[in-house]
């Protein structure tokens, strides 16, 4: 049974599915409307989808679910997004061999937050609102590497909708 603070939808429907790889993708947010306004898309899209609202039920849906993408807001309440990437990467709580990517999902735009981004081990950098063409090119690239046990090299961002 989900909390207020965890919540996950299983399976997709099988004419839902797109073409390409079911990833599982991991949103944490502690704005709910937005979070699950973003599983909504994602799961029309065919992933399965898990959210959290917090950082400690974060750890422990990847722990149980093992994403192999996880969207996460950098300003959460208590454990900040910086420290649950810290501790994703530290215990190696993995959905693919080299780890799940982490993207950074914030509204947080300043050059400081892009470094403490890439020091806490994110790969990607959202701005929100993020445009839903380019976070399933996005997706669509994870798929891929996903399915052929490869990395991402470098970071990336991509531009918002607005």
């Amino acid at each position: 049974m989900c909390n207020q603070s965890e919540r996950s939808f299983g399976q997709p429907k099988p004419e839902a599915v797109k073409q390409g790889r079911v990833l599982r993708v991991l949103i944490v947010d502690d704005n709910t409307d937005a979070a699950e306004s973003l599983a909504m898309l994602l799961r029309l899209w065919g992933h399965v989808v898990y959210v959290a609202h917090d950082g400690l039920a974060a750890l422990a849906m990847a722990r149980t679910y093992l994403p192999e993408v996880v969207l996460l807001d950098l300003g959460l309440p208590g454990m900040d997004g910086y420290e649950v990437a810290r501790q994703l990467r530290a215990a190696d709580r993995v959905g693919s061999p080299g780890g799940p990517a982490l993207w950074a999902l914030t509204g947080y735009g300043q050059e400081e937050d892009r470094r403490r981004c890439k020091e806490a081990g994110f790969d990607r950098y959202l701005l929100k609102p993020v445009d839903p063409e380019a976070l399933g090119v996005l997706l669509a690239q994870s798929e891929w590497l996903v399915e052929h046990d490869a990395k991402l090299v470098g970071e990336g961002s991509i531009p918002t909708s607005a």
